[in-house]
């Protein structure tokens, strides 16, 4: 179905927000970045706040004097990240320690009801007759 305009109507029940990644990559072993940390945002500004706070605990975990990119970072450039947010596009920040980048991404997103499970009440009637029972 389409809006007057020809773009996808979306239904009452999918909510805006951001996805949160932080990917961790050793540069001296094969096989690539691996996720380290995830989780959804329902606001650009929860998505902004979480973006420094990240960065803050992991570099300082990196080295104790953080070097000076990731300060200029979180002075200079967060205004921009904060209004690409606000635009719904996609951020990326990365630093690099000796042999380990840190990456964090985030995606503007539709979360869908059912993915949330904080919403969720309750389960359907029924459900449980699907469950796993314990064997002996």
């Amino acid at each position: 179905m389409a809006a007057a305009g020809g773009s996808p109507m979306l239904s009452d029940d999918l909510a805006r927000g951001f996805w949160c990644e932080c990917w961790a990559e050793d540069l001296r072993a094969p096989g690539g970045p691996t996720v380290t940390t995830s989780f959804g945002a329902y606001s650009a500004t929860q998505a902004d706040g979480w973006l420094p706070t990240a960065l803050r605990a992991i570099t300082a975990e990196l080295n104790p004097i953080a070097p000076k990119e990731t300060w200029d970072w979180l002075y200079e450039s967060r205004i921009d990240t904060r209004r690409a947010l606000l635009r719904s596009e996609p951020c990326t920040a990365s630093v690099t320690y000796a042999s380990t980048r840190i990456t964090w991404t985030v995606h503007p997103v539709l979360f869908l009801p059912l993915a949330d499970s904080h919403e969720a009440p309750e389960l359907p009637a029924g459900v449980r007759d699907f469950m796993p029972q314990a064997t002996d």
